[in-house]
Formats: C-alpha cells, structure tokens, sequence
C-alpha cells in the first residue's frame, strides 16, 4: 500500500508546476487508462456440501488483502456531463476465512477478481481553475473468477475454481487535473460492487458470495 500512495504523490508532485498555466479540457472525445489498489470489503461466503446425508449449508467470513485495479476507459465530454465505456480488471487476495463457529484461519491461498464492463456517466464541475472535481457512477456486467482456496495444510480447497458472470454498479468522485489542452491527470475513486455469483465445483459443492472493494486508481486522460 505504501509504494501506491508513493507513486501517487510522484505524479501530483511532477504535475504541479503546469497547474499555473494549464487549462481546462475542451469537450469532444477521449480515452484513458488507469493503475491503483482495489481493497475488497469482507464477503459472506454461503454454500452447501451436497454430498451428505442430509446437505450440510455453511457460511464463511472471508477477508481480503489488497490487489490491483487496473484499466480503460473511452468517451465524450460534453462539457457538463461524461458519457463513457469502461473495461476493468480488480482483484483482492483471500487472506482469512473465518467459518460458522467462529474459528479463523489465516494465511488462506486464493483469489477473487472481477473482469467488468461498465457504463459511465460522470458529471464534471468545471471552474477558472485547472482542477476539475466530478462524480458520478456506472452499471455494467462483471465475470468473477474464483480461485481454487486452499487453508494452510490442506491438500484440497474449501472453495473450488469456478466464474460466474452478474450485474454490476459503481458510485465514485474524483479530481481531473488539466496538463493541457490534450492530457490531463485523473485522480479518482470508485466503489464497486456487484449481485451474488454462484461458483459450482466439481465435488458436490456449491458457493455464493458478492465481490464489493473500495478502489483508488491514477489516470492519464487524452482528449482528441
């Protein structure tokens, strides 16, 4: 987490000597891309062993250790409002899971990410000044993907790999800093989540959770 925010402090320091002359971007068409951390919140994990007699349902907490946030994003800036496609990639690591009676185990080996494919309307708050806050939010379609887990010791995972494609919503705000008449620098944040994906494995179990992670991200915008 330290190197991220390191890296975001580099790149405000190197833009702030063309604030004083920068200015605001022209509306008309651009693209973007963008690197930062996505930190899933904790998930409910619920499911059912189907291979006892009767089915035996569970419910899991699991938590999440930060991964990457990381994609693109292609529009047109109408001047007060944004209209715009997102393709995205987020992912966390499985770091506890703690399951119905209480017990935690830590150290868990597995992956939760979402591949999305949103639809952007953000609304900009133009002024004199060449830093432009906006917000706004977007529904899409994510494929959640669901590594093989496994718990410390264990030869076989206690969630199976599997994807699931689901609806899909993020809310956010942010800050477009005007290099010059073509780029500018994005400084955002996104809260993403998405409806229940249902895993199916391959030994008589099932799983559902919602992926929902807090994402911060840095952008270079290019207007044509």
């Amino acid at each position: 987490m330290k190197v991220h925010f390191i890296v975001l402090a580099a790149l405000i320091a190197l833009a702030a000597p063309s604030l004083c002359s920068a200015t605001p971007p022209r509306p008309g068409p651009y693209v973007s891309g963008f690197l930062g951390v996505s930190a899933p919140r904790d998930a409910d994990v619920t499911g059912t062993y189907y291979d006892t007699d009767p089915y035996s349902p569970f419910k899991d907490r699991v938590e999440f250790d930060p991964g990457i946030n990381i994609g693109g994003t292609g529009g047109f800036d109408y001047g007060l409002v944004r209209l715009e496609g997102e393709l995205s990639y987020k992912q966390g690591e499985i770091a506890t899971v703690t399951d119905q009676l209480g017990v935690p185990y830590r150290n868990a080996d597995g992956t939760l990410g979402a591949l999305a494919m949103m639809f952007n309307v953000f609304m900009d708050l133009h002024n004199p000044s060449p830093v432009t806050p906006y917000f706004g939010g977007g529904i899409g379609f994510a494929a959640i993907h669901l590594s093989d887990t496994f718990l410390p010791g264990d030869s076989l995972p206690i969630y199976e790999e599997d994807d699931d494609s689901v609806f899909a919503y993020q809310v956010g705000a942010g800050l477009e800093i005007a290099l010059n008449r073509m780029l500018s620098l994005d400084l955002g944040y996104r809260y993403f989540a998405t409806t229940k994906a249902r895993f199916v494995s391959s030994y008589n179990m099932d799983t559902e959770l919602k992926f929902q992670s807090h994402n911060a991200a840095v952008g270079l915008r290019v207007k044509f």
